[in-house]
């Protein structure tokens, strides 16, 4: 992972928001409370986040703390959320900045979330990282089990009814769409779920099921579904999906080109 100048990219926040707040004093209260008077970039996550997260039986107290402590403890947590939001501005033409996605895209606020919970899954805080995942699915419609692992670098575009279930990998750079499934096929316990290696690019849509592997660089066609390994640098489509060709880039995740080739 190429390291992010943390101090440089809070700055670039900072400043985006004080651009805002000149331009549209509508929003100057969310601006200001979420990022203009907070102290740092761990501190902006936090207070947006949290905020977003609470309801009647969850303390607001404990959640902030909840994430500063992640925070602190667990810094590449930043880290890898400062690549976050810097490959969603880069892949997705709607994202001005790396401020937007922060404060409206509910693919990049789920995937923070998800984060506090994966640290508070391996440092043994089980129950609360299955609480806060109930309400990370309540909030944004996304449903991450704490203990799936996910690199950095990660595009969730619109997010919606995105599922990853315990046992999935999804490593560096890679672009997923809404409705995505990465599921089981049965009741099966252990290791039973999808491994997506990096660059791979899925589609609106696709349901890859059970402990199969996406090859680097592979891309998956809108509403496939995924039921054995994908070679790498290949495309795939269908009911059940089949490779139809090899993928014209590289790295599909970062050209987020739809076409199958």
């Amino acid at each position: 992972m190429i390291a992010i100048d943390l101090d440089a990219h809070w700055s670039e926040i900072r400043l985006r928001a004080k651009e805002i707040v000149a331009r549209e004093p509508a929003l100057g209260t969310l601006l200001n409370e979420t990022v203009v008077e907070r102290d740092s970039f761990a501190e902006c996550l936090t207070y947006r986040l949290t905020r977003k997260l609470v309801n009647h039986s969850a303390s607001i107290d404990v959640l902030h703390e909840t994430f500063m402590d992640a925070f602190v403890q667990q810094p590449t947590i930043l880290q890898h959320i400062a690549c976050d939001m810097i490959a969603v501005n880069e892949r997705d033409p709607a994202c001005p900045d790396v401020l937007t996605p922060l404060l409206y895209f509910k693919g990049l606020q789920a995937l923070v979330c998800y984060r506090v919970s994966h640290y508070l899954w391996y440092a043994g805080r089980t129950e609360f990282a299955l609480y806060l995942q109930s309400l990370i699915s309540e909030t944004f419609a996304v449903d991450i089990h704490p203990a799936a692992q996910i690199g950095h670098g990660i595009l969730l575009d619109h997010a919606t009814g995105f599922v990853a279930g315990e046992t999935a990998v999804v490593e560096s750079d890679v672009s997923i769409l809404h409705e995505v499934t990465l599921g089981g096929t049965g009741k099966d316990r252990g290791d039973r779920h999808p491994k997506v290696r990096s660059g791979v690019l899925l589609g609106a849509g696709a349901k890859i099921l059970g402990n199969v592997e996406i090859g680097e660089g592979a891309k998956v066609g809108a509403g496939s579904v995924v039921l054995k390994d994908v070679p790498p640098h290949t495309s795939v489509a269908g009911v059940p999906a089949e490779i139809i060709g090899k993928a014209s880039e590289v790295s599909p995740a970062l050209g987020m080109c739809h076409k199958l080739d």
